[in-house]
């Protein structure tokens, strides 16, 4: 546990917007997680998060699935302005001309980065890309336009992780959120830790 908490990060963090197929969604939790991506943020604005637990291979359980609700007359533009009030830049994946190459992407220029992925059939929304602080691709040579989804994600995080623990800044997490999330994946492996909690506090 201490070994896989050591290399945990919230220097990037993934946004799936709108994903539809479950096992797309469950296939790129499970890279994060394998990753060291502590928290993957879920958007619904159009379509409703799901999961493949054959695909996510118990992959949740270590990671923090965070969900963006929206209140009436509110959309999506709220939960980018969420992230970046946490400090993160937004790069949003698109094949649109002008968008840049992720292989070009400097971590140390940036900080910290959230990676949106958009809809299998419409990609990022508007909404994503009038928020985006830039609009990045994976360079591809075939007559294909795009990679699957959770293809494309796994690329992605791949590049941008080695990059990352490869820069000079700090990109582990701090004692604090170690402690945090050290505690809930020990509740998470107890069965009944409710009634031993409040045992424990009766005595």
């Amino acid at each position: 546990m201490e070994k896989v908490l050591a290399s945990r990060t919230r220097k990037l963090t993934v946004v799936l917007e709108d994903i539809f197929q479950s096992q797309n969604a469950s296939a790129v939790i499970r890279t994060c997680e394998c990753f060291g991506i502590q928290d993957v943020h879920i958007i619904e604005s159009r379509s409703k998060y799901g999961t493949n637990l054959k695909v996510l291979k118990g992959s949740h359980h270590w990671v923090n699935i965070i969900k963006h609700k929206f209140k009436k007359n509110e959309g999506p533009k709220a939960a980018f302005d969420k992230l970046k009030e946490l400090g993160y830049k937004i790069l949003v994946t698109s094949v649109s001309p002008g968008s840049q190459s992720i292989y070009d992407i400097n971590p140390d220029e940036l900080g910290k980065i959230a990676l949106v992925m958009g809809n299998e059939l419409h990609g990022a929304s508007t909404v994503a890309q009038e928020n985006a602080d830039a609009l990045v691709h994976i360079p591809m040579v075939g007559f294909t336009e795009s990679f699957n989804v959770s293809v494309s994600a796994a690329i992605c995080i791949s590049t941008w992780v080695n990059k990352i623990r490869a820069s000079e800044t700090e990109w582990s997490l701090n004692e604090e959120e170690k402690d945090d999330i050290r505690m809930k994946w020990v509740r998470s492996m107890v069965k009944r830790v409710e009634v031993l909690e409040r045992n424990f506090n009766k005595s």
